[in-house]
């Protein structure tokens, strides 16, 4: 693996693996959260910072620069007791 890692306060490491994935792990478990194939070979480390109050990974692949924001996640609404689906 040529790309360097980081790591978040939130817990969270971000690293680029040999598949050319951008890939984020839980730092106290390992769980894998998510990856993204950026299509290219990665040779530089992450790095997040923030802005507007919100937190963005970015790394630099073979040719260009990928950011992605670290946003909260999506809430689930809940579905209605007594709710009927319609067949």
């Amino acid at each position: 693996m040529w790309a360097g890692t980081v790591s978040t306060a939130g817990g969270v490491v971000f690293f680029g693996d040999d598949d050319n994935h951008l890939v984020a792990l839980d730092s106290r478990s390992g769980k894998h959260l998510w990856h993204y194939n950026l299509g290219q070979p990665l040779f530089a480390s992450p790095v997040t910072y923030e802005a507007n109050g919100k937190q963005y990974v970015t790394i630099a692949s073979q040719t260009d620069v990928f950011t992605f924001g670290l946003f909260e996640p999506a809430h689930s609404i809940p579905v209605l007791d007594g709710l009927k689906r319609n067949d």
